[in-house]
C-alpha cells in the first residue's frame, strides 16, 4: 500500500536523500531570495558552476558562505567545459578545493544550443568514474547514450527534457520513458523544465528526480515556484507509484450498467415494439 509520507528515499552511490528535487543556484535576484527558495524547495542537493566559485577560499565564497547552516550535498558542475579534458580538470580542482567528490559533467560544444556533447561527455564520465568520483552526467534524451553512460560508471544519469533554460518542458516523453525503463541507476531529468506541470510529467514518466534552476530563479516569485515544484515532485512520484489508468479512445463509464434503469427513449422504443 502506497501512502502519502511513506519513506521513499532516493539513493545515489549509497547516499540516501529524502528529497528528489535538486536545485541550481545561479541567476537568483539575490542571495536572500536563493536562501528562501532553497528552504521552500526542501532540496538537499545543490549544483553550481565551479567556475563561479572562489576555489582559493571556498569557505568565504559568495555562493557557498550562505549554505553553511544547512546539511547539503554539493554537486559542482563543469559548465563552460568544451571537451572531456577540461571537464576532468574542473572536477579535480573542485575535489581538491574541498567541494567533495560529486560532480555533474556538463560539456557543451555549441554556445547557442548548449546541447551536451555526447562523445566528450562519455569520455569524461568514464575517466572520472575510474577516479572514484560520483558522476552525474548531463546528457541528451538518447536512450542508448544514457545506457552507455551508466555502463561507463555514472552513479546517476541526467537527460535533458529540452535545451537548458528553454522552458519547453518534456519534448520527448517517449524517450524519457525508455531511458527510465532500461536504467539501473537513478534518472534525474535536468534542463528544459518550465513549470510545475513539466515536473509532474517527468516524475509520472518514472524519473527518480528533477534538477531545475532557471524556472525557479527567474520566476516572478522564486520562493513560491520552488514550493510549487517541490509539491509537484512529490505528487508526480506518488502518482507514478500509484499507477495511472490506461488511456482509452472512447468513454468508459465509472458505474456498472447493472441496476441502472433504461433511458426514457429506450423504454418508449421497447413499449412500441411490445404493442405490435
Amino acid at each position: 500500500m502506497i501512502t502519502a509520507g511513506h519513506e521513499d528515499p532516493l539513493v545515489i552511490d549509497g547516499k540516501k536523500l529524502s528529497s528528489r528535487f535538486f536545485l541550481g543556484t545561479g541567476r537568483f535576484p539575490s542571495p536572500a531570495v536563493l536562501q528562501m527558495a532553497l528552504h521552500a524547495s526542501g532540496a538537499e542537493v545543490i549544483t553550481f558552476a565551479v567556475r563561479r566559485v572562489n576555489l582559493a577560499s571556498v569557505e568565504d565564497d559568495s555562493i557557498l558562505q550562505h549554505m553553511t547552516d544547512r546539511e547539503l550535498v554539493f554537486l559542482p558542475n563543469t559548465s563552460g567545459a568544451s571537451n572531456a579534458e577540461e571537464a576532468i580538470r574542473i572536477a579535480r580542482l573542485a575535489k581538491a578545493a574541498g567541494l567533495g567528490n560529486w560532480i555533474k559533467v556538463e560539456i557543451s560544444a555549441n554556445p547557442r544550443t548548449l546541447l551536451p556533447d555526447p562523445i566528450e561527455t562519455l569520455r569524461a564520465t568514464e575517466q572520472l568514474a575510474k577516479e572514484n568520483f560520483v558522476v552525474l552526467p548531463y546528457t541528451s534524451d538518447d536512450p542508448i547514450l544514457c545506457k552507455r553512460l551508466e555502463e561507463a560508471g555514472a552513479s546517476a544519469v541526467m537527460p535533458g527534457g529540452a535545451p537548458i533554460g528553454s522552458g519547453l518542458g518534456i519534448l520527448n516523453p517517449y524517450n524519457i520513458g525508455l531511458i527510465v525503463e532500461d536504467a539501473k541507476v537513478p534518472i534525474i531529468v535536468d534542463a528544459g523544465i518550465g513549470s510545475a506541470v513539466d515536473v509532474v510529467r517527468a516524475m509520472e514518466l518514472g524519473a527518480d528526480g528533477i534538477l531545475v534552476n532557471t524556472p525557479v530563479a527567474k520566476a516572478n516569485d522564486p520562493v513560491a515556484m520552488a514550493r510549487a515544484m517541490r509539491l509537484a515532485v512529490e505528487a508526480g512520484r506518488l502518482s507514478y507509484q500509484a499507477g495511472r489508468i490506461p488511456q482509452r479512445r472512447y468513454a468508459s463509464a465509472s458505474s456498472v450498467h447493472e441496476g441502472i434503469s433504461m433511458p426514457m427513449a429506450a423504454v418508449a422504443a421497447a413499449s412500441q415494439e411490445g404493442s405490435h
